[in-house]
């Protein structure tokens, strides 16, 4: 079993890897504090930090608001799974699904829903180890995924793949699109990477 070289520390041992199923995952989410992916029926306990968290939510709030005005789908947050083959299931930092890819063209009710969303964006954690990355890119697009960023708080760089083999790595000084996935929407990454400098009112000088 190849879980991208990481640490044992982040592996549940109960239930023994290889044999989680689904409703193991769903259970460890609900009873910690630590959100566990589901791979290869393997509880993995997903890298977090503060500054990444921060970026996470500013992207979601950016993303929530232009769907506000453009209805092409729903935001989810870094708590919402999908179960994007029959032994995994993924939460990225943030995601965009479409209508077009909810059954019906409604939100699913289940807690880890068999579908994939069209975007994914996931933030570096100093946990997250280049085997694991790569991984999660090969099962994003294997899956259906259509867009990726990968954003790194400490380079304040993001790496945008339209495949699993095919990006472009842009700094703080660029502005990003959502091309063809979120006709519309960009992100200017100097206000973005701005966020992580921001200080109390009477801090500033």
């Amino acid at each position: 079993m190849d879980l991208g070289d990481l640490p044992s520390s982040r592996i549940r041992m109960d239930p023994p890897p290889g044999t989680a199923d689904l409703d193991d995952v769903i259970r460890a989410n609900d009873h910690s504090d630590r959100i566990c992916e589901w791979v290869d029926r393997t509880l993995v306990e997903k890298a977090v930090g503060w500054q990444e968290s921060l970026l996470a939510m500013v992207l979601g709030r950016w993303l929530g608001n232009f769907l506000e005005s453009n209805d092409l789908g729903a935001v989810i947050g870094p708590d919402g799974m999908y179960r994007i083959f029959a032994d995994t299931a993924r939460a990225p930092d943030i995601s965009f699904i479409s209508w077009e890819r909810l059954p019906d063209g409604r939100l699913p009710t289940e807690p880890v829903p068999a579908v994939v969303p069209d975007f994914a964006i996931e933030i570096l954690s100093i946990g997250n180890t280049r085997s694991e990355m790569a991984r999660k890119r090969r099962e994003y697009f294997h899956a259906g995924v259509r867009l990726l960023w990968i954003v790194d708080p400490r380079a304040r760089s993001v790496a945008i793949f339209t495949a699993s083999d095919q990006y472009t790595v842009v700094d703080e000084n660029a502005t990003i699109d959502g091309g063809s996935v979120l006709p519309g929407w960009s992100v200017d990454l100097s206000k973005l990477f701005a966020e992580l400098d921001r200080r109390a009112p009477d801090a500033r000088s």
